[in-house]
């Protein structure tokens, strides 16, 4: 039992990887999502790659579920009790809008107020107790919030963070009476202040916790009962994993889960390529996911809003999302515009060129009539997408049927180059000095197109980049993260608090890998702080060099992270202490990459598999490679189309091409830095 299995759900296709460590081998399967139990689609998977899951040793899995059902409002009906004064917190916010510059806007909080209950209690922000806990209205208010059917419990009490003796007393008293496990304090999830975001994520995890944990439970089962005799994994949105018995019991960790293996393989992909700078884009038949890594680092945030009002406030993967996918539909809206997305076909119709009663065409049906996706794969469904094309599209526009599939083109790039200008212009960094690492089903197809539009000066395309998520699943290291708030001026702070912290947070870490039953080559701890100018609302986090820094080291550090963010020294104003983060990591042994198309199957000379016409501003008969018969010392000049089973990659005129020794396609893209 020495393969590892990684299997990702999709919001389109779920796809598995199945590596063998020791020899390279690599099995491999995409099939559509099963909705709304996404298990069916992970067994289909399995099934589909003809393996026997009794000599698989690890199952890592990256799920959508709680993603799904936070974007669809989708959630379990959840209670709230709260300190008497602020049940409105989750409504009142910051105060801000929708739209900027909008007067109309649509907010829900995630508990609506009417299961939302207060209790008097109360502590002030140093930790002092102002009001003792009322237990007997807990009780009551345990009991009333059961009796309404709410699945899920939430307790969330004012500077608990600072101390959480009342929450935990409440929990004692709402064990007795809550019928299931459900039930999340505020403090235990996020140990810092803010009582709005912190109250917010409780708010999430415990809407999401039972969705999830009847899923993992089921797919567990399901798991074991076809002859699975190891661990379940699951991808945590900040790049690690959790064991299957662990993860509900902080369920909005797996927020983003998805999106995060996919940026764990750009990690390990382009550590091995020489390429430690990249903009992750991940394209896929729903949406696109999209990233930056800077010197070989995943880009972790604390301060992720997956929509208005939402913020999460757990480390994550800090991915941008656009409604831009292969299925996303285009449309003339009622002004006479040509949108395209967020709306999407799925897999179920899908596309019209699917042939699944699909009739809105969409980015898919757009790349086929252009030649870019074979036509004569798929038979009379060509002819129906150029049809609705020209129905939908390209009639009330005045176009002909090519000029409005380049144009539903040029407007998904467009979207998409605006959400890579976000993780990378917004933040201060030149795209000029990275490489785009495109992945998922539908991302080589426009990358190039984005890397000429960002001035990106060449992409990389990885082995397999239909499969990347699950890759990342494979590749992917355990991980834990650790925040506690200070909040307090550093000319004041007690630097032998701030080390006995920062140590405390990396010995929990060390202690919980430590009993996780996965195999690691070692165990590194990142140190972080929170820091921000006096008067100032939003903060910076600066990275430490280890549990003992002195206060000058942290004054010192601050100033030049805030220069490099704003251009602005301000020395004469007082740097605050916020809080103090650890992340643990237990590096897992990096597996051989080098097999993903394995050398057995390439020919000696690059020889296209056909010739056919592809839009380039016209009508251009391009070559046609299959990758897996490619040369590993392949170079060739575009246009050209290279198919896989999972993908397809154009590489536009004047493009050139190499591919590398793990088998990446390195595109180089004319004039890009100019």
């Amino acid at each position: 039992m020495s393969l590892i299995a990684g299997v990702d759900v999709g919001g389109t296709f779920t796809d598995l990887v199945i590596l063998d460590p020791a020899t390279g081998g690599l099995k491999m399967a995409k099939v559509p999502t099963t909705l709304p139990n996404q298990a069916g689609g992970v067994l289909a998977a399995f099934a589909a790659a003809e393996v026997n899951l009794a000599d698989i040793a690890l199952i890592v899995h990256g799920t959508t579920t709680t993603t799904n059902a936070v974007l669809e409002r989708n959630l379990c009906k959840t209670g709230l009790i709260t300190t008497q004064g602020f049940r409105d917190v989750l409504e009142l916010g910051r105060r801000t809008r929708p739209q900027a510059y909008g007067m109309k806007g649509q907010f829900r909080p995630v508990i609506p107020r009417d299961l939302r209950l207060e209790v008097p209690e109360r502590m002030d922000a140093l930790g002092n107790i102002v009001t003792h806990l009322d237990e007997p209205a807990l009780t009551q208010a345990v009991s009333q919030l059961r009796d309404q059917g709410c699945e899920s419990l939430v307790i969330h009490f004012l500077h608990a963070y600072a101390n959480p003796s009342h929450e935990l007393r409440a929990e004692e008293i709402a064990r007795q009476l809550w019928p299931n496990d459900h039930i999340t304090l505020g403090h235990a999830l996020l140990s810092e202040s803010r009582e709005f975001e912190r109250g917010v994520t409780a708010a999430v995890n415990a809407a999401v916790q039972p969705l999830l944990q009847r899923y993992i439970s089921r797919l567990a089962h399901d798991l074991r009962d076809q002859g699975y005799p190891g661990s379940l994994l699951v991808m945590n949105g900040n790049g690690g994993m959790v064991s299957a018995e662990k993860v509900a019991r902080e369920a909005v960790k797996t927020v983003m889960s998805g999106p995060a293996s996919g940026v764990m393989a750009a990690l390990a992909t382009g550590r091995r390529a020489g390429m430690p700078n990249l903009l992750t884009y991940d394209m896929g038949g729903t949406s696109t996911d999209v990233a930056m890594i800077r010197e070989g680092r995943a880009p972790v945030s604390n301060e992720i809003e997956v929509e208005h009002a939402m913020p999460i406030h757990v480390p994550m993967v800090d991915v941008r999302t656009v409604g831009a996918g292969g299925g996303s539909i285009a449309r003339i809206d009622a002004g006479g515009m040509l949108r395209v997305g967020p709306e999407s076909a799925g897999s179920y119709p899908g596309p019209v060129c699917y042939g699944r009663g699909g009739t809105l065409v969409t980015i898919s049906d757009a790349n086929l009539i252009l030649g870019r996706l074979p036509a004569a794969r798929f038979g009379v469904t060509a002819e129906a997408a150029r049809q609705a094309m020209q129905d939908q599209i390209a009639m009330p526009l005045g176009l002909s049927i090519e000029q409005a599939a380049e144009a539903v083109i040029r407007i998904a790039n467009t979207h998409m180059a605006g959400a890579i200008r976000m993780v990378s212009l917004s933040l201060g960094a030149d795209p000029r000095d990275f490489a785009l690492f495109a992945f998922g089903g539908a991302g080589p197809l426009h990358a190039v197109a984005l890397a000429q539009e960002l001035a990106v000066p060449r992409v990389l395309v990885p082995a397999r980049p239909g499969l990347t998520n699950a890759l990342g699943c494979v590749v992917a290291d355990l991980r834990h993260d650790f925040v506690r708030t200070l909040n307090q001026p550093l000319d004041l702070a007690d630097i032998a608090r701030v080390h006995s912290m920062l140590s405390a947070q990396e010995a929990e870490g060390r202690a919980m890998i430590a009993a996780e039953q996965v195999q690691v080559a070692s165990i590194e701890a990142e140190y972080t702080a929170d820091m921000q100018f006096i008067g100032q609302t939003h903060v910076l986090r600066i990275r430490l060099p280890n549990t003992s820094p002195s206060r000058e080291d942290l004054q010192t550090l601050f100033e030049a992270a805030y220069f490099a963010r704003f251009r602005v020294d301000l020395p004469s104003i007082r740097a605050n202490l916020v809080n103090l983060c650890v992340s643990v990591i237990g590096r897992r042994p990096e597996p051989d990459l080098g097999q993903l198309i394995p050398i057995s199957g390439r020919s000696e000379t690059l020889l296209p598999r056909e010739t056919r016409p592809v839009w380039f501003n016209g009508w251009v008969q391009t070559p046609v490679y299959w990758r897996d018969h490619m040369p590993l010392s392949a170079t060739l000049s575009g246009p050209a189309i290279i198919e896989q089973m999972d993908t397809t990659v154009l590489i536009d005129p004047g493009c050139h091409a190499s591919t590398d020794h793990d088998g990446n396609l390195i595109i180089e893209v004319p004039h890009a830095n100019t």
